[in-house]
Formats: structure tokens, C-alpha cells, sequence
């Protein structure tokens, strides 16, 4: 279908693609050197930072998957999400303080500094190829859009979306992509919140009957009890299965922990992640609700492909500018996820590989160079997953969760054994990560699991068969590694480290007094839940 766009709208796209290329142009003058890049000054506020972990995790995916999921699975995949609380309880508690005391732009530095370089070596490149097709993804789903409204073939759409990206990511580096998160969120909630209110004053029979519609279809509840391992969204997929894969998400993802080591010091990297904690559940909630709806709108119509069921419908409103708006928002929520991969893409690249194993003496200024020349061959590279997943009909988003779930648990192990293990060395460590693929790949040609639990599986068959590993090769070890938390408390002690810092824990496994209203308000969105089904 070819849509006529027309100027009002083309406009509102055009004014957005130049604001972002305006501001990259304007941060690159800050960009001096390899740390300006990956890390920025340093001074960049908390909110910013926050606002750019909630952009880039929601990404296109969320504005056209979220809604298509909910429209086939119903409201119980919001228990996918309702976990953000407890992961970020965990991440700023454990996680952050070693990443952001270390003082280095990849967080997989820590892995070589608690087992070896090949630990290090290894978890980057899994990271790498994880982002590949996560950044595939996005630009399919991007492209959607541009050939739905316009009729420009897919792979020309594309192409278009990531020169764009390229251009002011390779400007302005992790400055650039966090202020242009910031407008992208903005522009991604209004195009979100105008879809809801015009799919609210569009429906036949209002809003409260259609939600009685759907609660007696059972489409409403989002606290599917179900003990079969094979039904993906159900209340313990969602508080015990997500809530490790998230952790490993936010804990152990160099594209999202990267922001927070920008901030000026370690209060403001957690609370920018304490800003995710209490708005992700808001932000679901609304897609899901969206997604809803289209179910009573459509009658519950099976489409061609569901990731365009939102576009259709806005195709189908006489509103003036909102199909601008609309595309500015998807551009936007893809484009703020495609230049936090690339930087960081191009950072680990840079760090982790080409500074370690081909130049260890360059300048800061040929390490910045280099990093802009990476950034540039990512941009080439991940056009070529994003043609290959043209075919795909599903859920983008359970696509990509589904991906993502096979490689989480080698990162769960190699951190967390990293973290408690006192005996867990690297040899055991890269036989329970190779144990854990193989486990993973026999329960996905051989058992009918849900792929939520595939991070709980090969996280935990990694990290026992690592420590049983790690004892037969190398032995029982007599003390804990100065990189554990156990070591860390000894090293802050013997160097006379303050704890805190402005009121924070620096020292890893200390729990912040603020952090456990996190918990509180987990239980709180629970309630909430119930009562929005007991109420309907």
C-alpha cells in the first residue's frame, strides 16, 4: 500500500532527520579525542543519561512489535517487563560500582582483570555479534515504515536510515548519542501517546465496553498462571526468567552501561538507571494497552504482517500531520537504538581488539580516528541482517528477545561467577560457557521451552559446569580475587577507600537506602495490575 504522505508530513520528517544531524555536527566540536568519544566529559546529566537507556531499549522494536505481541499473546506480556524494579535494584547495586570505578570505556576490561585476556576477547566478540542482529532488526523495522508510507523499496529505506545515523554518531560520538536520545524520546512517547488517543476515539463502542470485550476473552489478564514451560508470557517467565535475562541486559551490555559511565560520578550513573526502574513499566504498559485495542478495532483479524498494523491504522485517520509525527517517532526510537549500538560497537572494537592486538602505542587522537572509521564499517555491516530478516512475519520484538536469550547466558556466567565465585578461574570458565551453547542448543531441537527461560538454562548449566570446571583444572583457590565483591571490600579496606561517594555506594554489594523503594514499587505495579483487571 502507498500512502500519500504528503508536505505537512514530509516536513515534520525532514525537520526531525536535520535537528538530529544538526546536533551531531554541534557535539563533534566537544569531540577531541578517543575518551571524548566513547565517554564524552563526563558532565552530562543524570536525566539525559536516563532518557537515553529508555530510548534506546525501546526502540522501533517496541513502538511497531510491542503492539502486535500484546494483539496476538494479549496483556499478559506485560509480565515480561514488569521486572525492571528488581533488575535495576540488582545492576546498581552489584554491577555498576565495578564498571564505573574501573574508570574504562569497555566493560569487558573487568572480565580480563578477573580471569584473562581470552574471557575478554571472547565476550566481546559474542557482544558484537549479538548487536549485528539486533541492529538488523531495527533498521528492517524502520525501513518498514518509510516503504509503507511512501512505497520506497525496503532495502533503498534501509540504506537511507543508516547514512543518517552514521553521519551524526561518527560526528559526535556517546555526546551525540545521548542528546539525541533525549529529543528521540520525547518525540517517540507523543507519537505513542497520539496513537492511543485516536485509537480510544475510534472505537465503535467506546473505550469500557471494548475493555469488557477483551477481559471476556481473557485477552485482559496479565497474570497467566501456567506451570507449562512452553507458554512464553506467564507470571513466572516474567518475575523469575526475564528478571535474570534483564539483569544481564542492563548489568552486562556495554551499549547501555556505556551511558552511565558518562556521568560526572557514580550517584548520577545509578540514578540514571533508577530513572529506567520506575518509568519502563509506564512506557510497556502503554504499547501493550495500544496493542490491545487494535485487537477490539480489527476484531481480532489476522494481518499480513502485524509489525504494520499500526501504520495501517494511522493511514486510516484524516488527521493532519499525525502520519508525520508517527514516522518521526519510529525514525526516532530506531535511530536513538542504532547509534548507541554503533558507538559501542565501535568502541569495543576499538578497546578491546584493535588497541590490544594491533596498536598499543597509538594516540588518543588515532585511537578517536579509528573509532570513527569502525563506526563507519558497523554502519556498512548491519545492512546485511537487516535485508536477511525481510521475510520475518512475526513479533520483532519477541524476534529479537528470542536472539538475545541464546547469549545471555554466557555473559550471566561469565559475570556472575566473575563477581562471587571464589574458586571460578578462566579455563573452567570458557568450558561452562561452550557447555552452556551446547545445552541450549539441544533444548532448542529437542524440548518445547519458552524462550524467556533459555537465559535461566544456559546462565545455569554455564556456571555450574564453569565452577565444577574451574576446580578440576585449576583447583580449590585459597582466597577470593580482588574483583569479586568479597575481594573488593578487602581492597577498599586495605587502601583506605570511603564506601561512599555523595551518599552512594562506590563499594560493590552495598545496597543504597533508595534502591529498596525500587522493591516497594515493584509490589506496588503488581497491585496495580490486578486491580486494573479486577476493575474492568
Amino acid at each position: 500500500m502507498e500512502y500519500q504522505f504528503g508536505l505537512l508530513n514530509w516536513s515534520i520528517v525532514v525537520a526531525y532527520i536535520v535537528l538530529a544531524l544538526l546536533m551531531g555536527a554541534y557535539l563533534s566540536k566537544h569531540v577531541k579525542t578517543a575518551e571524548n568519544f566513547y565517554l564524552g566529559d563526563r558532565t552530562i546529566p543524570w536525566w539525559a543519561i536516563g532518557l537515553s537507556v529508555v530510548a534506546t531499549y525501546i526502540g522501533s522494536l517496541t513502538f511497531l512489535g510491542g503492539p502486535f505481541w500484546a494483539y496476538t499473546e494479549g496483556f499478559s506480556v506485560i509480565m515480561i517487563h514488569v521486572n525492571y524494579p528488581i533488575v535495576i535494584f540488582i545492576v546498581i547495586t552489584v554491577f555498576l560500582p565495578f564498571f564505573y570505578n574501573s574508570g574504562v570505556a569497555s566493560i569487558y576490561d573487568y572480565l580480563e582483570r578477573r580471569f584473562g585476556s581470552k574471557s575478554r576477547s571472547l565476550m566481546a566478540g559474542i557482544f558484537l555479534f549479538g548487536n549485528i542482529a539486533y541492529s538488523g532488526i531495527m533498521l528492517y523495522t524502520t525501513a518498514l515504515v518509510l516503504q509503507f508510507i511512501t512505497g520506497i523499496p525496503v532495502i533503498d529505506s534501509i540504506l537511507v536510515i543508516a547514512a543518517v545515523v552514521l553521519a551524526y554518531t561518527m560526528m559526535g560520538g556517546i555526546s551525540a548519542v545521548i542528546w539525541t536520545d533525549v529529543a528521540q524520546t520525547a518525540i517517540l512517547l507523543l507519537g505513542a501517546l497520539l496513537v492511543l488517543a485516536t485509537l480510544v476515539w475510534s472505537l465503535p463502542d467506546g473505550l469500557a465496553v471494548s475493555l469488557e470485550g477483551l477481559k471476556a476473552q481473557g485477552m485482559t489478564d496479565p497474570f497467566v498462571t501456567s506451570v507449562d514451560p512452553a507458554v512464553v508470557a506467564t507470571i513466572w517467565t516474567g518475575v523469575l526468567a526475564m528478571s535474570i535475562y534483564h539483569v544481564v541486559v542492563y548489568g552486562v551490555n556495554q551499549m547501555m552501561v556505556q551511558r552511565t559511565l558518562t556521568a560526572k560520578n557514580i550517584g548520577d550513573a545509578k540514578k540514571s538507571y533508577v530513572m529506567m526502574g520506575y518509568l519502563a513499566i509506564f512506557i510497556f504498559i502503554l504499547f501493550f494497552m495500544i496493542g490491545l485495542l487494535f485487537y477490539s478495532y480489527y476484531g481480532g483479524r489476522e494481518f499480513e504482517n502485524g509489525n504494520t498494523m499500526m501504520l495501517e491504522f494511522i493511514a486510516g485517520q484524516d488527521v493532519p500531520g499525525l502520519m508525520g509525527i508517527i514516522t518521526a517517532a519510529i525514525l526516532a526510537s530506531a535511530m536513538s537504538a542504532l547509534d548507541s549500538s554503533l558507538n559501542s560497537m565501535a568502541t569495543v572494537t576499538t578497546v578491546d581488539f584493535y588497541q590490544r592486538y594491533f596498536r598499543k602505542d597509538g594516540s588518543t587522537e588515532h585511537y578517536l580516528k579509528a573509532s570513527r572509521w569502525f563506526t563507519l564499517g558497523w554502519g556498512v555491516l548491519i545492512v546485511l541482517p537487516a535485508i536477511l530478516f525481510m521475510g520475518s512475519n512475526g513479533s520483532v520484538l519477541e524476534i529479537l528477545s528470542k536472539i538475545g536469550s541464546f547469549l545471555v547466558g554466557a555473559k550471566l556466567a561469565a559475570y556472575g561467577l566473575g563477581f562471587y565465585s571464589k574458586h571460578a578461574t578462566e579455563k573452567g570458565l570458557l568450558v561452562g560457557i561452550a557447555a552452556g551453547f551446547f545445552c541450549l542448543w539441544y533444548v532448542e531441537a529437542n524440548a518445547n521451552i519458552a524462550w524467556p527461560w533459555y537465559c535461566a538454562i544456559g546462565g545455569g548449566v554455564s556456571v555450574a559446569v564453569g565452577w565444577l570446571a574451574s576446580v578440576l583444572l585449576d583447583g580449590f583457590q585459597t582466597e577470593y580475587h580482588p574483583y569479586t565483591v568479597q575481594g573488593q571490600k578487602e581492597v577498599f579496606r586495605r587502601e583506605n577507600r570511603p564506601e561512599k561517594q555523595d551518599g552512594w555506594y562506590q563499594l560493590p554489594g552495598k545496597v543504597d537506602k533508595s534502591s529498596y523503594w525500587l522493591l516497594v514499587y515493584f509490589v506496588l505495579c503488581m497491585a496495580g495490575l490486578w486491580l486494573f483487571e479486577f476493575s474492568i
